[in-house]
């Protein structure tokens, strides 16, 4: 345990990518099994110790701890397991067990004797190894590495592409001791059938208002960028799955999709929700994403369909080294034999030049809340990754509202010292409502600005969060607006961001409630 903990406290403290990939690297070349796989479970996100919840951690300090100098410590720190491991009063001799010893105490442990066990093991462990339990038992790392950081770090150990590593991840499971053998050369790679793993996807770059100088519009075929997920659907003989971007298997939230899906394939597309094929808005979608089992009134309210714009695999034949324009051919046969009720094809968009595109883009965001088009070269092949001059996306421009800051709360892991997630609204009457919440767009120099500035001119605390004076304004960037019986200004942003402090404009001079109505979709 002792070696992972080191491990996360130098991925917690090391801003560098290019150093976190080089410690995961030496970590799992140096680790033996099945330690190093536990470890990449719980980097991926794949490992769940159930029987361990913030709540239970809690109580069980609480039981050796004054409970209001135990609130203000985590007020003050910020991250429950560095407070834990500083506040824990016990300093005991001894090691930690090994990582996979540790993972199989604390998931064989009944409920009942797990504040007794890991007050032991808090006791036995070093101040970093502490923070290290807290962080292996809940799952919430915030140490700046993704499951792909994870994956590309296996790739430098071994020096196997990263993608064909991501073409066989999703058809082994921890501790992962075929792939390790795998990638150290002691064994072959792993025999994954395709209708039974995730496959790389195609991605995009943003398109430049210079590059429509040297493209030809009639090379392109053109998209709407549809407001949903992408996911891949991957349609077996006896089973189907259904995968988001990043590879997360998200069946289980979407079975009205993979069990009305019929026909072999692999297929690439656009989840939404919605009666009929009309989609709703991205905020309804929402309410039914992250969710490990389906809730059946949300599944009749608020059905799942994907709208397909590629295909990669027709039955077994990979066709992914076909054309643009010969996949899609192949595709709508399919769909021809296979007729469906959750799947329906994306619409290719004519367009005879850039000038009337990009009126097709204004008027696709104004009238239906499209994000913007995407344009596909009609000749080019299915590549994982982004690769240069095949796919482009053409995002509609942001929305922008004046708003108010209204609270402040504490940022995780190195923003755990700094009020860094804003709640900011607009008015209504002579009251702010808030419309959303944000916690990036600033420069580090700006943080510690705004920092200073919401500790001096706080007016209440609640935990973690701070109620300000409504005095500061920010400009806030957003994608979309829709209405929402969530929020009590009846509206919700999409991806809002602050894109300029107005420490000039009095926040007497910020949006309306009223105001909002123009970027409703």
């Amino acid at each position: 345990m002792k070696r992972f903990a080191d491990l996360l406290e130098l991925l917690a403290l090391t801003p560098s990518r290019t150093r976190k990939i080089a410690a995961l690297a030496r970590y799992f070349s140096e680790v033996p099994d099945p330690d190093r796989g536990l470890a990449l479970a719980v980097l991926t996100g794949e490992m769940d110790i159930s029987n361990v919840k913030p709540a239970l951690l809690r109580e069980t300090v609480l039981a050796e701890v004054d409970e209001t100098l135990f609130a203000l410590s985590y007020d003050y720190v910020g991250d429950l397991g560095e407070t834990i491991a500083l506040i824990w009063p016990h300093r005991g001799e001894g090691e930690l067990p090994r990582l996979h010893d540790l993972v199989a105490l604390l998931n064989r442990t009944g409920k009942a004797d797990l504040p007794r066990v890991i007050g032991g093991l808090l006791t036995r462990a070093a101040i970093h190894e502490r923070w290290a339990l807290v962080k292996l038992a809940t799952g919430a790392l915030r140490v700046g590495v993704s499951a792909r950081l994870a994956k590309t770090a296996l790739a430098e150990m071994s020096g196997v592409p990263l993608q064909d590593i991501e073409e066989v991840w999703h058809g082994i499971a921890p501790p992962y001791g075929e792939l390790f053998a795998w990638l150290e050369g002691t064994a072959g790679r792993p025999d994954i059938d395709h209708t039974a793993r995730f496959h790389p996807l195609m991605l995009s770059n943003p398109v430049e208002e210079r590059d429509f100088e040297r493209l030809d519009p009639r090379d392109f075929a053109a998209e709407w960028k549809w407001d949903g997920i992408r996911v891949q659907l991957v349609l077996g003989r006896d089973r189907a799955s259904m995968f988001s971007r990043t590879g997360d298997d998200i069946a289980a939230g979407f079975p009205d999709v993979v069990e009305a899906a019929m026909g072999r394939a692999v297929l690439d597309g656009e989840l939404l929700v919605g009666h009929d094929f009309e989609p709703l808005s991205f905020n309804d979608l929402q309410q039914r994403l992250n969710r490990k089992v389906a809730n059946p009134r949300q599944m009749a309210q608020l059905p799942g369909f994907v709208r397909l714009y590629d295909m990669l695999f027709d039955g077994d034949e990979d066709i992914r080294a076909l054309a643009w324009e010969g996949r899609r051919e192949r595709l709508e046969a399919w769909l021809s034999r296979n007729p469906q009720t959750r799947l329906d094809l994306s619409p290719v968009l004519p367009f005879a030049g850039w000038a009337e595109l990009a009126e097709l883009r204004r008027r696709g965001a104004e009238s239906h809340g499209h994000e913007g088009v995407m344009l596909k070269l009609r000749t080019s092949p299915y590549v994982p990754g982004r690769p240069k001059g095949f796919w482009y996306k053409w995002k509609r421009d942001p929305n922008v509202v004046d708003a108010v800051l209204m609270y402040a709360q504490r940022g995780h892991g190195r923003r755990s010292s700094y009020y860094s997630d804003y709640t900011f609204g607009v008015w209504r009457d002579d009251e702010l409502v808030p419309i959303g919440k944000a916690y990036f767009g600033f420069t580090d120099e700006e943080l510690k600005q705004l920092d200073r500035w919401i500790r001096a001119n706080s007016v209440a605390s609640f935990g973690p969060v701070r109620e300000v004076r409504k005095e500061l304004v920010f400009e806030v960037a957003f994608d979309s607006a829709q209405k929402s019986g969530r929020h009590k200004s009846g509206i919700a942003l999409r991806f809002p961001r602050i894109n300029r402090i107005r420490w000039d404009k009095p926040a007497g001079e910020a949006a309306r409630l009223e105001d909002m109505a123009a970027f409703l979709g």
